[in-house]
């Protein structure tokens, strides 16, 4: 499914940058997952949670003045240079790269991963909103952008997806708060050849958690046991919360050995 086939949602033509307010800068008790701003928007001011990205990707640069130039994030960035660097390290090229970018909301994971030269990249959201505006903004990133639940893959796109013979998955800051759940991201590691590399981030504070029961537990067990081979990591600021504190996360370069 590409581009073409998913329609653009709205893009209001904005002169001048977005007016965005945090009314929760000096409190101490917003969870990340539950944060929001006011945004106003065609003269009247909205409260958007940061995880509505159907309203935040309606509008034509609001996604990157809100998480980029607001609260700093530098997510993307961070993990395409930790897999560039492994590449390098074992003299690959990424011109190589069959990436599958898991998540791939608005398209800036796949930007950075064209940027560093990478193949091929098939994108990949459960948000149909996400391919639009990936379609409105950067449409020459991905070879092809599916919208389609990990967890619920039709035979057909099963069979076309194992043909691209990924070597190489990314998803960036949408692990860990239930955007995508531990079955759905086995459903795409799985998908990746042995060999490959599997690039993503997390927070911090989740590698840590005791409670098995999520990504977390997932990504720690097949580290243990061996599916996962730890290459690189870093600790690295992800962005600012709304009250301007970092939010630090862990981005990690593995290479697969066996399927979860």
């Amino acid at each position: 499914m590409n581009h073409e086939d998913h329609p653009q949602p709205r893009a209001e033509v904005v002169d001048e940058p977005f007016e965005i307010q945090f009314p929760q800068r000096d409190r101490d008790d917003v969870d990340q997952d539950e944060e929001w701003c006011e945004v106003r928007l065609a003269g009247q001011r909205r409260r958007i949670r940061f995880h509505d990205y159907e309203e935040i990707y309606a509008w034509r640069g609001l996604y990157e003045q809100l998480f980029y130039d607001e609260l700093k994030c530098d997510s993307p960035r961070t993990v395409c240079r930790l897999l560039a660097e492994q590449l390098e390290s074992e003299s690959l090229d990424p011109a190589d790269l069959r990436v599958f970018d898991v998540g791939a909301g608005n398209g800036m994971v796949g930007e950075e991963l064209k940027a560093m030269g990478a193949g091929a990249v098939v994108g990949i959201d459960i948000i149909e909103a996400a391919a639009g505006a990936t379609a409105r903004d950067r449409p020459d990133v991905y070879e092809s952008y599916l919208v389609l639940d990990l967890t619920d893959i039709p035979a057909e796109t099963l069979s076309e997806l194992e043909a691209r013979r990924f070597n190489c998955l990314t998803t960036v800051a949408a692990l860990g708060f239930g955007d995508i759940p531990p079955d759905a991201f086995t459903s795409a590691f799985n998908l990746v050849e042995d060999g490959g590399h599997i690039a993503f981030n997390i927070k911090e504070d989740f590698m840590a958690d005791e409670d098995d029961s999520g990504f977390s537990g997932l990504i720690r067990k097949a580290l243990e046991d061996g599916t996962l081979a730890l290459e690189r990591d870093r600790r690295y600021q992800h962005r600012l919360s709304v009250t301007g504190e970092p939010l630090c996360y862990l981005a990690m370069v593995a290479g697969k050995r066996r399927d979860l």
